[in-house]
């Protein structure tokens, strides 16, 4: 079967949480596709204590960018197929056709594929790292807080 390289961008932005991608290339064998679900489950399960306990809940900083940085690893590996040149895309997921075939070309949506995984991902990856240490740090000052009363 011919992998191409526009739908395995746009699996790997839209359903690489969940190891869609890693089972259109590589199989149902892949170990790691059935692993990528797991940080996904967790991150939503983050974003469960979010809506019941507020962003006041320890776990909830914690949990949350489990998942924003899942889907901001996705997002770089569809960056790095989109951006794969025909001939590495080919030697690699279709080794038996010619190194210039048409499933490892880049077309316009390839590219609109790699824009908005570069825009999407890296503020996913932004809001989770600024969520998690604003958080951190504020639990840090209520501990210093409640170590001097």
């Amino acid at each position: 079967m011919k992998k191409n390289k526009t739908f395995a961008t746009w699996l790997t932005f839209l359903g690489g949480p969940l190891g869609l991608h890693r089972f259109y290339l590589r199989g149902f064998g892949d170990w790691l596709g059935w692993l990528l679900p797991i940080p996904t489950a967790i991150g939503f399960y983050g974003i469960m204590r979010l809506t019941r306990f507020g962003q006041d809940d320890q776990w909830t900083w914690l949990l949350l960018p489990v998942l924003g940085f899942t889907f901001a690893g996705c997002a770089l590996t569809a960056i790095i197929y989109g951006l794969m040149s025909p001939e590495k895309w080919n030697a690699r997921f279709n080794p038996e056709l010619a190194p210039d075939a048409a499933p490892g070309r880049t077309n316009w949506l390839t590219i609109i594929g790699i824009s908005l995984s570069l825009m999407i991902g890296t503020a996913v990856l932004m809001a989770s790292i600024a969520f998690s240490f604003q958080r951190y740090f504020e639990y840090q000052i209520e501990e210093a807080r409640k170590l001097s009363q």
